[in-house]
C-alpha cells in the first residue's frame, strides 16, 4: 500500500479554522453588518484502509491504493439579512437521502441552519468508496461481510466529515463578494447508442442532446483575491475504472484550479449528466486522460475569471419540497422466479438474477415491494439574477435543457446527483425509449421496476412552483 493510502487527515481542514477548535455557534462580529459573509473549507475523506469502490459492478475486490486524495468541501453563504446557506460537495458516486437528512439535523441543532439551506452535491466519481444504501445490488452478488463492514465504517466516517466541513465553512465566514458566469467545455458526449432508431446500449450517440455549459460561482475577498471556486459539468465521472481511489476528471479539475489559486477552495459537482459520458470513453487507469479533462475545466474557469464575471448580490431564497415518484407495475412472482433462474453466463444475467432473488426474498419475508421513492427538490434563488436547482438522482440531460429553455439558460444552474442518488431519473422521452437509463439500471439500485410515466412533469412543476415568483420569464 502506498504512503498516500496510509495517510489519514481525520483532523485536517483547509479553511478558516482547525477541526480541533470548537464551533462557537455564531459568525464573526462582521455578521452584525449588512456585508455578505462567505466561508469555505475542505476535509480529506480518503480512507486509510481498503474499501469497495462504487460505480462499476465488475470490481469485486476492495480498493488497491490511491491515485489522489478525495475531498468533502463546503461553501457557507450568509447574504445581507439572511441566515447561512451551506453547499457541500463530495467526491463520491452519491450520498443517500438518509445521510443528507442526518446532516441537516446536525446543522440545525449546532448552528440553527434551516434544512432548505443545506445542499449536498456529488461529483459522481466511479473511483470512490461505496456507501451503505447507494446502488446496493450493483455487483450482482452478495457483498462479503468483511467488505460490508468497511463500507459501513466509511459511511459512518463520511457522515461525520460532512458535519465537520460544513461547520468549518460557517466558522470561516468573513466579508466577501460573489460573482458568477457561464462558460463551456466540450468533452461530454451523449452515450445512448442507437441502431435503426432503437437504443442498443451505452456507447456514442452523435445526434443525442448534450449540455456543455459550465456555470461558475467565484468567492472573492473585498480586495479581489479568489477565495473559492464552484463549478459543475454534466458528464459522468467514468474516465477511470481502475481499483484505486480518486476523484476522476472532477478530482483533477479541483487540483488544477487550486494549483492556479493556491489559497482557494475548489468545489465541483455534476450536472444532469446521467446519459453523458466523456468523449474518451472509459479508459481504465489512464490518469493522464482524466487529468487532461480536468485541465479543460480549469482552463475555462481561468478564462471566465479573467474575462470578468457578474456580481451576484440578490437576496438568497432557499426552498425545499418533497414529492413521491411512483414506480410502474412490478413483475409478478412468476416473472421474478423466471429471472432468478437465468443462467449466470454473463454479468448482465447475473445482475438480473441477483436483483430478482433480492425481490423474492422480500416477498418471502412478507414485505411489500417499493411502490415509490421520496424525491426532494431544492432551489436556491439569488434574487432574479441566478437560481440553482438541485435534483436528486442520476438525472438525464433533458431536464437541464428543458428548464434552461423555460427559465433562461444564462440564469439557471441545474445540478443532478444532489441530496440523494436513489436511481436514474429519466425524462418521458427516455422512459419511453427504454434502455439503460430508461429502466434497465434499476436492477443495480435495488428498485423493483421502472418509473410510472408522468415523473418529468411532476418534477418540472415543482421547480416552477419554487422559482416562478423570482425568475418570472427568460430575459431577452
Amino acid at each position: 500500500m502506498s504512503d498516500i493510502t496510509r495517510r489519514r487527515f481525520l483532523g485536517s481542514v483547509v479553511g478558516g479554522v482547525a477541526l480541533s477548535a470548537a464551533y462557537s455557534g455564531g459568525l464573526s462580529a462582521a455578521s452584525e453588518s449588512s456585508t455578505t459573509l462567505v466561508g469555505a473549507a475542505k476535509v480529506d475523506i480518503t480512507p486509510d484502509y481498503p474499501v469497495r469502490l462504487s460505480g462499476f459492478g465488475f470490481r469485486r475486490e476492495e480498493s488497491e491504493g490511491v491515485t489522489h486524495p478525495i475531498w468533502a468541501k463546503a461553501l457557507a453563504i450568509k447574504a445581507a439579512g439572511g441566515s447561512p446557506a451551506i453547499l457541500v460537495t463530495v467526491d463520491n458516486l452519491g450520498v443517500t437521502d438518509t445521510m443528507v437528512c442526518d446532516l441537516r439535523k446536525r446543522l440545525k441543532a449546532k448552528a440553527g441552519i434551516d434544512p432548505a439551506r443545506v445542499a449536498v452535491c456529488s461529483t459522481h466519481t466511479h473511483t470512490a468508496p461505496m456507501l451503505a444504501g447507494v446502488a446496493p445490488t450493483l455487483f450482482g452478488e452478495p457483498i462479503p461481510p468483511d467488505h460490508q463492514a468497511h463500507i459501513e465504517q466509511y459511511t459512518n466516517e463520511l457522515a461525520d466529515h460532512l458535519e465537520r466541513v460544513a461547520l468549518a465553512a460557517i466558522s470561516d465566514c468573513k466579508p466577501g463578494r460573489l460573482e458568477w458566469g457561464l462558460g463551456s467545455v466540450g468533452f461530454a458526449i451523449n452515450r445512448r447508442a442507437k441502431r435503426d432508431g432503437r437504443v442498443v446500449g451505452i456507447g456514442v450517440n452523435p445526434e443525442g442532446p448534450v449540455d456543455h455549459d459550465l456555470p461558475l460561482l467565484v468567492v472573492k475577498s473585498p480586495a479581489g483575491e479568489v477565495r473559492a471556486v464552484y463549478t459543475s459539468y454534466a458528464c459522468h465521472c467514468v474516465t477511470l475504472s481502475n481499483n484505486k481511489i480518486s476523484g476522476d476528471w472532477a478530482g483533477y479539475a479541483q487540483l488544477a484550479i487550486e494549483k492556479q489559486w493556491p489559497d482557494a477552495v475548489s468545489l465541483i459537482s455534476a450536472g444532469c449528466g446521467a446519459d453523458q459520458n466523456p468523449s474518451s470513453g472509459v479508459t481504465g487507469d489512464k490518469v493522464e486522460v482524466a487529468a487532461e479533462q480536468g485541465q479543460q475545466i480549469a482552463n475555462e474557469v481561468k478564462r471566465l475569471i479573467g474575462a470578468g464575471l457578474q456580481p451576484l448580490d440578490g437576496k438568497l431564497i432557499c426552498r425545499l419540497e418533497r414529492i413521491d415518484l411512483a414506480f410502474d407495475t412490478p413483475p409478478t412472482r412468476e416473472e421474478w422466479e423466471r429471472r432468478a433462474a437465468l443462467p449466470k453466463d454473463n454479468f448482465s444475467n447475473r445482475a438480473i438474477a441477483f436483483h430478482a432473488k433480492v425481490q423474492l426474498e422480500r416477498l418471502d419475508r412478507g414485505e411489500a415491494l417499493q411502490t415509490h421513492i421520496s424525491y426532494p427538490i431544492q432551489t436556491w434563488a439569488f434574487g432574479d439574477q441566478m437560481a440553482m436547482v438541485f435534483l436528486p438522482g442520476e438525472v438525464v440531460v433533458d431536464y437541464s435543457l428543458r428548464l434552461k429553455r423555460e427559465f433562461g439558460a444564462r440564469r439557471l444552474w441545474v445540478n443532478g446527483y444532489s441530496n440523494d442518488v436513489p436511481c436514474y431519473i429519466p425524462s418521458e422521452r427516455i422512459l419511453k425509449e427504454g434502455g439503460y437509463e430508461g429502466g434497465d439500471a434499476m436492477r443495480y439500485f435495488d428498485r423493483p421496476t421502472k418509473f410510472k410515466p408522468g415523473l418529468e412533469r411532476r418534477i418540472v412543476d415543482v421547480v416552477h412552483r419554487q422559482l416562478d415568483g423570482t425568475l418570472v420569464k427568460p430575459r431577452v
